[in-house]
């Protein structure tokens, strides 16, 4: 994470370093092109107005000094030739002192000498500030018939007045606060992502109880949300994976041990003829159990597959029903259970092997729990754009908490236990329903019965 906190602070400084150089090409364009000239050209007409008051003035060669000393107290540079040799400095000193060949015409023929317009610095825009002699304007001037020279420019001085500094001051501190703020913002948005890498990390420990202490209301504390989610979901199917796991080895474990229990019993001598059919029997009950433990495992995992092959046909549910309550009328007739139906004819693009699955759960759980005389009443009806199918039993009936569980894996109530139940038959049944894009929902009381209703998009 140090890494990422270093990429963020270098391209902040890095955009940074960017604009300053964006912004200073673009002053050093606009200074060269209009700013530039300008300042030579309004530099110009105050010397002309010095040269000016020199020649109205003071009209002699001696008189001058004074005056121009005076300018140069008032923030101005001043260097004056004549044409026999003779200079003089007024005002703070050049640092360099050396003329062009050009700014010999001044004196020459009288021409006007742009130093500020034609000096060239490699800092460009800095070279305003250039203390150079060349730096300069010069106007021609004529005192007791001699030709003079006078070449000025500004204090650097009067430039950084007190004004100046101040506000480079201002510039400096927010720059550097900016710098400071942009650092701490960075290792402000970094921490929650720290937190959520260890947090990570302790997932990949299977540590699903780790605590991650985000509260923020930007798109870091929706990211915190998301994975406290998926925190939670993680631990809830790594808690089904342990019991799906421990559920399976303890359905397939007392089966097995029954057959290998009475396979036992069957090879012992002492063992009598009837004792040995009863044993027999016993042994294909379990291989059947754990044949139909097998085949709905099987259908379950098939089920959970993000493409599972459906074959969708038109389907007539209710023969499908009709021919189910067929099929266990032995079954009912044992239990003197009483069926009763109101199907509308319903045809229905489904899968109809996986819809079989469905009826024959919930017809073997009616007569599985329910009682002794019971009823068993379905029926099935349009409701607009969608089917309704309801399966009402008098059986014995289930409490809150097991209505909630009913559809989960390998959950069984103590009664149904005692039945025989995989305790997967229903699971799959809520699996077909979601497949076919339905919707299951189950009421149910203790010692009244259940009632299951399905929707079904027609």
């Amino acid at each position: 994470m140090n890494t990422l906190y270093r990429k963020f602070t270098a391209a902040t400084l890095g955009i940074l370093a960017i604009s300053i150089a964006i912004g200073f090409a673009l002053a050093n364009f606009v200074y060269l092109t209009s700013t530039k000239e300008k300042i030579d050209r309004q530099n110009v007409e105050i010397a002309q107005e010095i040269v000016d008051v020199l020649e109205q003035v003071h009209g002699s060669g001696t008189a001058y000094p004074p005056y121009l000393e005076s300018v140069g107290k008032l923030g101005y540079q001043i260097y004056v030739l004549s044409e026999s040799g003779e200079e003089a400095y007024f005002g703070q000193p050049f640092a360099r002192g050396e003329l062009p060949e050009e700014a010999m015409e001044v004196i020459a023929n009288g021409d006007i000498y742009h130093g500020m317009n034609t000096f060239r610095n490699q800092f460009w825009m800095m070279g305003h500030f250039a203390n150079d002699l060349r730096n300069t304007v010069g106007i021609p001037f004529t005192l007791d018939g001699e030709q003079y020279g006078l070449f000025m420019r500004p204090n650097n001085r009067l430039l950084f007045s007190d004004i100046h500094i101040t506000l480079v001051i201002f510039i400096a501190a927010i720059a550097a606060v900016s710098i400071i703020g942009v650092l701490w913002f960075a290792k402000q948005l970094i921490r929650p992502i720290t937190r959520l890498k260890e947090a990570t990390h302790e997932i990949s420990r299977e540590n699903f109880n780790y605590a991650l202490d985000i509260d923020r209301n930007d798109e870091i504390g929706q990211l915190a949300e998301s994975f406290k989610m998926m925190q939670r979901q993680l631990q809830h199917n790594d808690e089904a994976r342990k019991s799906f796991i421990s559920n399976v080895s303890h359905d397939f474990q007392s089966p097995l041990m029954n057959i290998q229990g009475y396979a036992d019993l069957l090879s012992a001598p002492e063992t009598s003829e009837g004792e040995r059919q009863q044993y027999v029997e016993i042994i294909g009950e379990e291989s059947k159990r754990l044949s139909s433990l097998t085949k709905q495992l099987l259908l379950l995992t098939s089920l959970d597959q993000a493409a599972y092959p459906m074959k969708l046909s038109d389907v007539q549910i209710d023969e499908q029903i009709k021919a189910m309550i067929r099929k266990y009328q032995w079954r009912l007739e044992e239990k003197e259970i009483e069926v009763s139906y109101k199907l509308q004819p319903v045809c229905l693009k489904a899968d109809a092997e996986l819809m079989v699955n469905v009826w024959d759960n919930l017809l073997t759980n009616g007569i599985k729990y329910n009682t002794v005389g019971g009823s068993i009443w379905i029926g099935l009806s349009r409701q607009g754009d969608a089917v309704e199918l309801i399966f009402r039993d008098t059986g014995i009936g289930m409490n809150e908490e097991a209505v909630s569980k009913i559809f989960d894996r390998f959950y069984r109530v103590d009664a149904a236990r005692k039945k025989g139940g995989t305790g997967l038959g229903l699971a799959i049944v809520k699996q077909v329903i979601d497949l076919h894009g339905g919707e299951i929902a189950v009421e149910s009381k203790v010692g009244e019965g259940t009632t299951f209703t399905i929707k079904l998009p027609g």
